[in-house]
């Protein structure tokens, strides 16, 4: 996808009236790119909100103030839908979309914009372009607003199994818009021996690097959305969280197999800092890295 173009912070430059500060944070994950926004202003604002190129989802996450956000496709032109909380706004690519308050304070909102080409690769089957080709404003859906908070509270995390999980939420965000009246169809089994022998020596081998959901299903010869069914039913975890799981055991044998430090045990299983290594241990293992290694000592 092209983003350059794309990105709020570069073409508000200077921001717009009374918007006293504006920040962003972004990750991409495989057909899906989520921009986290947070606001701060002083009374009225209006602008257009960019992403004009591609085909985006966006959901108020928090507001403060007197009046309500609203989104808008033409700049003066009034939301004719009602307000309802926690609403997003489905628009394709090709259509402006502008946002509105008489006053507010605070705004905090996610965009994820849809690379349609690599979805449909991902989703064969399950993937429905007419889906994104009609804008729906102020859409309300549960499971979709769950999955986008879900997305922004890891969007600026670097641990290397966010990669899995963010792919994992993205394949769940599309079955949700693909069926949005009935719950996602389970697939008949799980992976065959020869397809979870296949990926768990891949997940070993690159331990700890980052994955893809889609490099997986390519291994299994499966879809994205197939592969992810049939993975948890086969080994009770979802990918991200056996490939989380398999770091921790790497780390509980490197504690009491050597003389390594924890800040190199957390290097060395793909964990950004000490503190962030501890308290994933200590959720996995009862008890901190430091206690592990004391009682087996």
């Amino acid at each position: 996808m092209d983003i350059a173009p794309n990105n709020r912070l570069e073409r508000f430059m200077p921001l717009p009236e009374n918007v006293v500060s504006l920040d962003m944070r972004r990750h991409q994950w495989s057909g899906a790119r989520v921009d986290v926004h947070e606001q701060r202003s002083v009374g009225r604002v209006s602008y257009h909100l960019c992403y004009e190129k591609e085909t985006r989802l966006s959901a108020l996450l928090a507001e403060s103030g007197t009046r309500r956000a609203e989104p808008r496709l033409s700049a003066n032109k009034p939301c004719t839908v009602e307000y309802q909380p926690r609403h997003m706004t489905l628009v394709p690519a090709g259509m402006d979309l502008w946002g509105h308050s008489d006053d507010i304070r605070y705004m905090k909102d996610a965009t994820i914009a849809f690379d349609l080409d690599v979805l449909e690769r991902r989703f064969e089957g399950l993937f429905d372009r007419r889906v994104f080709l009609a804008p729906r404003v102020r859409m309300t859906d549960t499971r979709i607003a769950s999955i986008l908070q879900l997305l922004s509270e890891v969007v600026d995390n670097d641990d290397p199994s966010v990669q899995l999980y963010g792919d994992g939420l993205i394949a769940s965000l599309v079955a949700c818009l693909m069926s949005p009246r009935r719950p996602v169809e389970q697939p008949g089994g799980g992976l065959a021996p020869w397809q979870l022998r296949r990926i768990t020596r891949f997940l070993h081998d690159r331990l700890p690097e980052r994955v893809d959901l889609a490099e997986l299903a390519a291994l299994a010869g499966l879809s994205t959305a197939h592969f992810s069914r049939a993975f948890k039913l086969s080994t009770g975890l979802a990918p991200y969280q056996w490939q989380l799981d398999m770091r921790i055991r790497r780390a509980q044998q490197l504690l009491t197999s050597g003389r390594r430090t924890l800040d190199e045990v957390a290097e060395s299983c793909g964990f950004a800092d000490g503190s962030h290594f501890a308290r994933t241990f200590k959720r996995f293992s009862g008890c901190t890295p430091s206690e592990w290694r004391r009682q087996r000592s």
